[in-house]
């Protein structure tokens, strides 16, 4: 069974966190959401989540992928080493890494999108150093997987489903949800 380790954070966009949370675990996919500091966190629209763990209680190497949802609060991923530090591991061993509207940001700031295609929400676009810049809803390259912002976040989390399990899975969760 694959593993993903998703990172909370006060003000990180729900729609983005839950629907990557949600779906994976559809797929059978362990995710292990983990707070940098207290288990309940905010979200940017005041809607409150109790996170599995906290940071500093998990192994990162033990994870298939590392997802960052995005949202206002992503500079709190970006100023915490502890998250540079695990995606520069993730991305060391060839493990996947991905993140979603402003989260592409914290990849980039570990420079771990040169030379890759990314996308980004389009406000962050010029924080990025990036191969190219698309404007596609998902974009994979390598072991990078990027997305635009809370309205692609299905189609990112079905994106994850397909390179994590398998295409037929994530068709199937597809048909099954309608979308």
């Amino acid at each position: 069974m694959s593993s993903v380790l998703v990172p909370l954070f006060e003000g990180f966009e729900e729609i983005e966190a839950v629907t990557i949370i949600d779906v994976l675990r559809r797929a059978n996919i362990e995710v292990i959401t983990a707070s940098l500091d207290q288990l309940t966190v905010m979200g940017a629209h005041a809607i409150a989540i109790i996170a599995d763990t906290t940071l500093d209680r998990v192994e990162p190497s033990k994870f298939d992928a590392i997802v960052l949802a995005g949202g206002a609060g992503t500079f709190r991923l970006r100023e915490d080493p502890r998250i540079a530090a695990i995606l520069k591991a993730q991305a060391k061993v060839n493990k996947l890494f991905a993140a979603i509207c402003a989260a592409p940001t914290v990849l980039s700031d570990a420079g771990l999108l040169k030379g890759k295609r990314a996308t980004s929400f389009p406000a962050v676009k010029e924080q990025l150093e990036v191969g190219e810049y698309l404007t596609d809803a998902v974009v994979v390259d390598g072991n990078a997987i990027t997305s635009r912002g809370a309205g692609t976040a299905m189609v990112f989390a079905l994106k994850l489903v397909e390179v994590l399990q398998d295409e037929a899975i994530a068709n199937k969760l597809a048909q099954d949800m309608l979308v």
